[in-house]
């Protein structure tokens, strides 16, 4: 049996391929494969925030080619993307397919030499890259799932959605220009005097209060 590469994109195996020849099993898992379900908050809050992933529908058809393939395997090396989402992905593939030891490796690079560096270095999947693409990922839908509903209500446009930034931004915004508005301006004035206690004495400040 072969060894088994999962990338991303189809377009990269048969790049991939043209370097490793026949030695290794190419397969693409077509970019994310699970993810928070649409018809539910899928987020459990009273449970630390605990995210519940579901298999995207579409790729329902890849993760059982990917399945075999895995099952047919040797070893699996897991090639997605250098950056928290890549690291996310492959986190998902490995929990999706059952892969007791996955091997990941990146390259930023599709060349001979980046790819055959790689194979030679795996490692594992660095969680702390999977922990941050999950806190953005469940903070887009804590905050999508309940505000774009209700600003859709609002504004009478059903495509409208709100977002972790801007949604936090605009209320930015708005709580600095209510301060602007309610503002009330009010005279004063400061009076000191620079003053001695007599000749050639030195000077110091008064302040009337």
């Amino acid at each position: 049996p072969k060894a088994l590469i999962i990338v991303e994109s189809p377009a990269k195996t048969r790049t991939i391929r043209q370097f490793v020849a026949d030695k290794y099993r190419l397969e693409a898992s077509m970019g994310h494969v699970r993810d928070l379900p649409k018809s539910s908050l899928g987020v459990e809050v009273e449970k630390d925030f605990k995210p519940k992933y579901v298999t995207i529908r579409e790729r329902a058809p890849v993760l059982r080619k990917l399945r075999k393939a895995v099952s047919e395997a040797e070893a699996v090396y897991i090639a997605t993307d250098p950056d928290r989402e890549g690291e996310a992905i492959a986190w998902h593939l490995a929990e999706a397919l059952d892969i007791d030891q996955p091997r990941r490796i990146e390259f930023n690079e599709i060349t001979r030499r980046a790819v055959i560096e790689a194979l030679e270095s795996p490692r594992s999947i660095d969680m702390r890259r999977v922990d941050a693409q999950q806190a953005r990922r469940i903070l887009d839908r804590l905050v999508g799932y309940t505000l774009s509903p209700l600003l859709q209500r609002k504004m009478k446009k059903r495509w409208l959605s709100a977002g972790r930034v801007q949604s936090v931004a605009v209320r930015l915004i708005c709580e600095r220009e209510r301060e602007i508005q309610g503002f009330v301006p009010e005279e004063y004035w400061e009076v000191t005097a620079l003053v001695t206690a007599g000749p050639g004495e030195e000077a110091f400040e008064l302040k009337l209060y």
